[in-house]
């Protein structure tokens, strides 16, 4: 944190004055698009981002409501198809992997560095116009022919089917362009932007969780690019490269695939793991266990997420020695996220626990992550995963990660941070029943596929045997009790910007530098640079001041 004299004095006049906060600074939908503040270029990812995540949930429900029944219920096999390559297309490239980055990242990343922007403000709006242009060409094929080949427009049927995979894929290939110029910029950033005093171990967790997906971006998003431009050129030109009858080669492209995806899969968690490790010790009124150790966890798994991709491919035909292999670094991955788990646990020992809404999201991040990642186990052994491979098992763990991972962590900063971002409070009642119900939807939905995959319902079928109805039915109400929640979550917040501002600058009694600005943060976010002098996670020189409502350093509660 800043020291105490330093912050008093550097802030002084955002604590004044909000009248000239990011918000009000300049007018206009112009200033908005436009813009080169880190601040609103978050704000208005966090829209799309929020936007993309309804319509994707629009998806996953006629998947889950198509599925209530065997045979025909709502759609045709052929709509099926489509509405869920469309949910996983929607959910993977426009929510999940911007989402903690792109949206909570800018927004948070350089006020809790303590600098004024980052490195390179017109790359980062280059970055969201990507985005933008990147999500009409992927949503552009629901009003030509929506993709139906899966969010992984696996070849030879991505180069075949009829539907419009080239709208999808060119979307895909714009929005990696996106999360490279993202990562670069938040790399270059935390380089060379760190205030006085703040080195690299005294950074807060969520800036090493930033880094260490931006290492993952920049490297593995290329590949990704390059795979799906191929792909585009042997559709469109007959070129043979992934099609057998054209001389091509698959398993080919599911080696460049996942060479990208499953870093991918890092590329969504890391950043929640960063968010988790914000809330932990914040609500638990103690400093972070083993530091250290968390902080150097991500740059693990941002390395050994590039190892590991062959265990996608047990089933491929690859050799018993590479499978062995990749088999082995799979779970070697798990150690340094299991080291994540236990210093979380670790921290809330003996703390003083407040049950706010993000913490909420955190105790259930901690569970339904940690189901996700023993699960994963499973699929990292080849005996098993030959069983479970393209089951619902493998939907059941994926979500149990994404959703119960990333998606839940995005809704616990999101929650944590709305007071600085809008300078209001939402209702903290409403908000608790919200993630309430989510939890409880989240489990009933994904919990029955694991059980449907163990007993050998496989995944993506349109149809069913009789025997698999019961637990579908029990998975279909669960996502609409999911759906319900979020609905709950989105009312209570959009609730509370029909208020007057009323956010104190610290709610929660945090250390980190973002919290010691006004509420919404000034434009240039500090008149003066602050000199950091202690570590993020030190409560001792923080208090409750009953007249703001928040919390402020004793030197000056004692003044007031």
């Amino acid at each position: 944190m800043a020291s105490p004299s330093t912050t008093a004095e550097a802030l002084a006049p955002e604590r004044a004055s909000t009248s000239d906060s990011y918000l009000t600074h300049e007018k206009g939908i112009a200033s908005w698009i436009f813009t080169l503040d880190h601040k609103r270029i978050g704000v208005m990812y966090l829209i799309g981002v929020i936007s993309a995540f309804a319509l994707g949930g629009f998806f996953a429900l006629g998947v889950r409501a198509e599925l209530f029944t065997p045979g025909r219920t709502l759609m045709d096999a052929d709509t099926y198809n489509q509405f869920f390559t469309l949910h996983g297309a929607v959910m993977v490239f426009l929510v999940i992997i911007p989402g903690i980055p792109a949206a909570l990242g800018n927004f948070v990343l350089p006020i809790q560095l303590g600098a004024k922007d980052v490195a390179f403000p017109r790359l980062n709006l280059a970055s969201f116009h990507l985005w933008m242009l990147g999500a009409i060409f992927l949503l552009l094929s629901l009003f030509i022919s929506a993709a139906d080949t899966g969010w992984t427009f696996y070849t030879p049927y991505s180069t075949t089917t009829n539907t419009a995979v080239i709208p999808a894929t060119f979307g895909a290939f714009v929005l990696g362009f996106s999360s490279i110029f993202t990562g670069l910029n938040f790399i270059v950033t935390l380089h060379k932007l760190r205030p006085p005093g703040m080195t690299w171990f005294k950074m807060p967790l969520f800036l090493w969780a930033i880094y260490a997906t931006g290492i993952m971006q920049v490297l593995a998003t290329p590949v990704l690019g390059i795979t799906l431009l191929m792909l585009i050129v042997e559709r469109a030109f007959g070129i043979g490269i992934f099609d057998p009858a054209l001389g091509g080669d698959p398993v080919l492209f599911q080696h460049f695939f996942w060479f990208y995806s499953h870093p991918a899969v890092y590329i969504m968690v890391v950043p929640a793991f960063g968010v988790i490790s914000e809330i932990i010790p914040v609500f638990s009124r103690k400093r972070i266990f083993g530091y250290s150790f968390i902080a150097l966890s991500s740059v693990a798994i941002a390395i050994l997420g590039f190892l590991v991709w062959g265990h996608h491919m047990f089933t491929s035909g690859q050799s018993v020695l590479v499978g062995t292999i990749f088999s082995a670094i799979t779970m070697l991955i798990a150690i340094p996220t299991a080291i994540k788990v236990f210093n979380w646990l670790s921290t809330m020992y003996k703390g003083s626990i407040h049950l706010d809404t993000p913490m909420l999201y955190a105790l259930a991040f901690l569970w339904v992550f940690t189901i996700g990642g023993v699960t994963g186990l499973f699929l990292s052994t080849m005996s098993t995963d030959v069983h479970l491979h393209d089951t619902y098992f493998v939907v059941a763990h994926f979500h149990y990660v994404m959703m119960g991972g990333a998606i839940t962590a995005f809704f616990g900063g999101l929650h944590y941070w709305w007071p600085k971002i809008t300078a209001r409070m939402y209702n903290e009642r409403t908000g608790r029943i919200g993630a309430a119900i989510v939890f409880v939807g989240l489990n009933v939905t994904f919990f029955p596929q694991f059980i449907l995959g163990t007993r050998g319902m496989p995944r993506r079928y349109y149809n069913y045997l009789p025997e698999f109805q019961e637990l579908h039915q029990l998975s279909t109400i669960g996502a609409f009790v999911l759906g319900t929640g979020f609905l709950i979550t989105a009312v209570s917040l959009l609730n509370s910007l029909r208020k007057k501002p009323d956010a104190p600058m610290n709610p929660w009694g945090s250390a980190t530098l973002e919290w010691t600005v006004s509420s919404p943060p000034p434009y240039y976010n500090f008149h003066h640079t602050p000199t950091v002098t202690k570590g993020p996670y030190d409560y001792d020189d923080l208090e409750y001041d009953e007249k703001t409502r928040g919390y402020v350093l004793k030197k000056e509660a004692s003044a007031s």
